[in-house]
């Protein structure tokens, strides 16, 4: 599945903000901006987000 996608479907199901989303889980509060513009990050950075959304739905179950 696109980064993109999971990282929409997060910010629904939580309720984060984008730029807090992409500050906590990337350190760039214009990470989501970028993806919906096309931006593809390299599979190291992509871990880290998909990281980041396994652990905060952890927490929230």
């Amino acid at each position: 599945m696109p980064l993109l996608r999971l990282v929409e479907n997060f910010l629904r199901e939580t309720g984060m903000p984008r730029t807090r989303f992409g500050r906590l889980s990337a350190g760039d509060p214009r990470l989501v901006d970028d993806l919906r513009r096309g931006r593809e990050p390299r599979k190291a950075l992509r871990n880290r987000i998909e990281h980041f959304m396994n652990i905060n739905r952890e927490e929230q179950a």
